[in-house]
């Protein structure tokens, strides 16, 4: 035991507590669903891979999910600062993550594991905060996507309050007004490249700036734009929808941005459905999605929405097959035109993709 006169070793800092729920496949095996609709295509606008410590997701994991029955055609992959290539300069240290996907998604090309395309379409990342610098960069994750890069997302997601925050990650406040950032974000346009925006519901009107400002630019907002559940808005519920519903009507008037639905299931929420002794049905998350989901159409209509998995991070509120039998449901009073728009159509248009 050290004394007064001694010298401790300083105590370690206590690792960052993750914001996303534990994936337990024992649970989520209390609720199976035969999928609904069996034969409506679909791309999962937006989900992982990744290797994170008891949280592996690679394409064998998603493999696994993909045998829920639904008819999944393609997949986009977005980054989560996995696969980084450690040795190279630290600008272009996410091109290793591209590197991942792209050779992830040959494994399902070979057409050796079934239908679908996982990461046809591949979301990397590159700090815009290089501004016009970050040129050189844009290059080799074009390079390094094999054909397969459509956009790249900057997690711009930051709150005053530790306890609202959902992410990992902790930008610096008004990253998108950043002269640099803007910098770097006219570099997307002429390479064809869209922005997915990753923030929380507060930001939203630093996202209208944005977007007014690039009109030229295809922006795609995750997550049906990060509502905050936790922290100082729980138990705050219909407030805050009110609030985040006022806000997403001015950014809907922005023709270049899209809505991707999904994200629910993130502890971000607060729905706590982790908590439940079993796993929620489709038919339980449909009602408690639908105000979400159902405003988000109703603002920006089905020809910029489009449906997304979200997995692994979602997967800790419930499986994959239920999840997309969930949003059958919340979407049963569409059209056929509006139903082929959510699950495929506007995600194939923005990411130019094909379902054959």
């Amino acid at each position: 035991m050290p004394t007064a006169n001694s010298t401790a070793p300083a105590p370690k800092p206590a690792p960052a507590a993750s914001p996303h729920l534990s994936v337990r496949p024992q649970w989520l095996a209390l609720q199976p669903e035969d999928a609904l609709e069996p034969d409506l295509p679909i791309i999962d606008a937006h989900h992982h891979l990744w290797d994170h410590v008891g949280n592996r997701y690679f394409v064998p994991d998603m493999l696994e999910d993909l045998a829920s029955g639904h008819n999944i055609r393609a997949t986009v992959a977005v980054e989560c600062h996995a696969m980084y290539k450690r040795s190279a300069p630290t600008p272009l240290q996410p091109v290793g993550e591209v590197e991942f996907l792209n050779g992830s998604a040959a494994i399902t090309a070979s057409g050796n594991y079934g239908a679908c395309q996982i990461a046809a379409g591949i979301v990397g990342h590159a700090d815009l905060l290089l501004g016009a610098k970050v040129e050189p960069v844009l290059q080799a994750l074009d390079q390094a996507g094999g054909g397969r890069l459509r956009g790249l997302r900057y997690s711009a997601v930051w709150h005053p309050d530790p306890a609202a925050r959902g992410s990992l990650a902790n930008p610096p406040p008004q990253v998108m007004s950043d002269p640099r950032f803007r910098e770097g974000f006219a570099q997307l346009a002429p390479r064809g490249l869209s922005f997915d925006a990753w923030i929380y519901h507060t930001q939203i009107a630093e996202l209208l700036d944005l977007a007014q400002h690039f009109p030229e630019t295809t922006i795609v907002l995750d997550h049906c734009g990060g509502v905050i559940g936790i922290g100082p808005y729980a138990g705050r519920r219909e407030a805050v929808r009110e609030e985040w519903a006022a806000d997403l009507r001015q950014l809907a008037r922005c023709p270049n941005v899209y809505l991707k639905l999904g994200g629910l299931g993130m502890r971000l929420y607060g729905f706590e459905l982790n908590q439940q002794p079993r796993p929620p049905s489709s038919q339980e998350l449909a009602a408690l999605w639908q105000p979400y989901v159902q405003t988000c159409i109703e603002l920006f209509g089905a020809d910029r929405c489009m449906f997304e998995s979200n997995f692994p991070v979602d997967k800790g509120s419930c499986s994959y097959g239920v999840l997309w039998n969930a949003y059958k449901r919340m979407s049963s009073g569409a059209s056929a035109a509006e139903k082929q728009a959510l699950f495929s159509g506007t995600a194939a248009r923005v990411y130019r993709l094909s379902l054959d």
